[in-house]
């Protein structure tokens, strides 16, 4: 939370918010660490379903396309996720079920590593 204002900043452009003060490279590197902190407790105390938590914001706002999707589809986009990742889970092998964590891990890494590839490709 104390990342909020240089976070809101840095979404203006790089040259806006190094013209209000914001070191760029510095604050990226802090808040990219604390992102990746965040997520590895979550998955390490819930368990690879958490992960969801961090498709579903980015699914949503493409879904939307606005600019904040909000509490409200993000968790309706989660929702769908794990439904679709659960049934996918059921069918996926004919000797039995596969345990959801496993095709949510494996559907929700494929889409964030396009979605890596992609911005970074458009040079953000």
């Amino acid at each position: 939370m104390w990342q909020g204002r240089p976070l809101n900043l840095l979404s203006l452009g790089d040259e806006t918010a190094t013209a209000l003060g914001v070191p760029v490279e510095r604050t990226r590197g802090v808040l990219f660490a604390c992102a990746v902190a965040l997520a590895a407790i979550a998955t390490s105390a819930a368990g690879p379903i958490s992960f969801v938590a961090l498709v579903a914001p980015q699914l949503a706002l493409r879904v939307t396309r606005t600019a904040g999707a909000g509490p409200a589809g993000a968790a309706a986009m989660g929702a769908l996720l794990l439904v679709v990742s659960d049934g996918v889970a059921q069918r996926a092998l004919p000797t039995g079920p596969v345990p959801a964590g496993i095709t949510t891990g494996l559907l929700g890494g494929a889409y964030l590593c396009w979605l890596l590839v992609h911005e970074w490709r458009k040079g953000r």
